[in-house]
């Protein structure tokens, strides 16, 4: 028996970084029992870049990529012409190849698929990644008081009840998320079928026991970072929702305790405002900034002995599920993050990963009482195997397949 046809699409490219990090994983996975046809926007410049790599890791699995040129501008126009493209292509792709369910990584995507099933009968499983459109308000990438975003907004508020309540299964990426939609009228006396799948963690890249010491030396030979440095990490990109200034808050009082204390951002591409933040905050000598591939990620965390993270605890975030966590817990490194975001704390406190700040005033406080305890623990094996059981990409695509099995049962 021939494995069923899936349609996969998403708004985000597979040679942008998330597209390697959180789509494709999955998709090599479950392209082991099922037929995958993807789908996905490409911007121009990563796709130049990267699609000689993406290529190879498609065909390598039998899955048949199909890359459209994602389009900017305008705002919102350039968005109706993509779903316009996406929707032909759809419709064109499911009478050709047969196919029974479609995947929809958020909510743009799941326009189309909302009405493949109304029109076609194909299965509908709304991959939703967050409050999409919360997090357009929240970020402030849209303005309410403009009529054009608040028509917009009112729009994908009136779809995500339309999307969660005909999908044949739902995924959010946190239970924050999911109790907080089941407390909804709409759906307090209509279950609707939601699985958690938080972002998911490649156990074998994310790996201290695959890291190759005499890189890790010349990484610190690189970054000037001697043997005495205590090194608190921050893994990714400072925009939209991280809280730099309150990051280096955190620094300048950590310094108080540990003198002899680095700050290691791992970030690409914003060196200018982070050193521009530490200036402000008079730690700047103490700053490191170092871009990385992939695959140099995990042995630049790796120099590290804690790490931080703190998040704008906006109303959105509640479905967030930030996958720097699952890779720091995996590098058996500690971190600091705060409360109210996903399931962060929850984590954290399941698996004692770290210190939770639920208020930023206590941070003095909680760095000189409640560090010492985490950072005097000797074997933190256990926070790979907490990572291993709530992060791991086996157990993703696990769940994957449970869902695709139930809509087609």
């Amino acid at each position: 028996m021939s494995n069923p046809n899936t349609l996969y699409l998403s708004y985000d490219g597979m040679t942008d970084a998330l597209g390697q990090s959180q789509v494709l994983p999955y998709l090599v996975g479950l392209s082991k029992h099922y037929n995958i046809t993807l789908v996905s926007f490409e911007k121009k410049d990563n796709f130049e870049k990267n699609k000689n790599t993406i290529q190879q890791i498609v065909d390598a699995n039998n899955i048949s990529w199909i890359p459209l040129n994602y389009t900017k501008q305008p705002p919102v126009l350039s968005t109706v012409y993509d779903v316009y493209r996406l929707k032909k292509i759809v419709f064109q792709l499911i009478k050709e190849k047969n196919i029974q369910i479609i995947h929809c990584r958020s909510y743009i995507t799941a326009l189309i698929g909302l009405q493949a099933k109304q029109q076609l009968g194909t299965k509908f499983i709304f991959d939703m990644r967050g409050f999409w459109a919360d997090e357009r308000v929240d970020g402030k990438l849209w303005n309410l008081k403009n009529p054009v975003y608040k028509k917009v907004y009112d729009y994908f508020k009136k779809k995500e009840i339309e999307f969660l309540q005909h999908a044949d299964y739902s995924i959010s990426l946190t239970h924050n998320a999911k109790n907080e939609i089941l407390s909804w009228k709409k759906f307090k006396n209509n279950p609707i079928k939601i699985q958690v799948i938080p972002c998911c963690v490649d156990m074998d890249l994310f790996n201290p026991n695959k890291i190759v010491e005499a890189e890790k030396i010349t990484w610190k030979s690189k970054l000037n970072i001697s043997n005495d440095d205590f090194v608190l990490s921050y893994l990714g990109s400072v925009g939209t929702w991280y809280m730099l200034d309150e990051m280096m808050q955190f620094f300048v009082l950590f310094l108080k305790q540990y003198p002899n204390a680095k700050f290691l951002f791992i970030n690409k591409d914003e060196k200018e405002k982070i050193i521009a933040c530490a200036t402000k905050h008079g730690v700047a000598d103490k700053i490191v900034v170092q871009g990385a591939n992939r695959n140099e990620v995990a042995t630049i965390l790796s120099l590290s002995q804690l790490s931080v993270f703190f998040i704008l605890p906006a109303y959105s975030k509640k479905a967030s599920s930030p996958t720097k966590q699952g890779e720091i817990m995996a590098m058996q490194i500690p971190l600091v993050c705060n409360a109210n975001v996903g399931d962060t704390d929850f984590v954290v406190e399941k698996y004692n990963s770290g210190i939770i700040v639920d208020d930023f005033s206590t941070m003095e406080q909680i760095i000189k009482k409640e560090l010492n305890r985490i950072l005097q623990i000797n074997d933190l094996a256990y926070l790979r195997v907490g990572a291993e059981d709530y992060f791991s990409l086996e157990k993703g695509i696990e769940n994957y397949l449970k869902v695709y099995h139930t809509v087609l049962e």
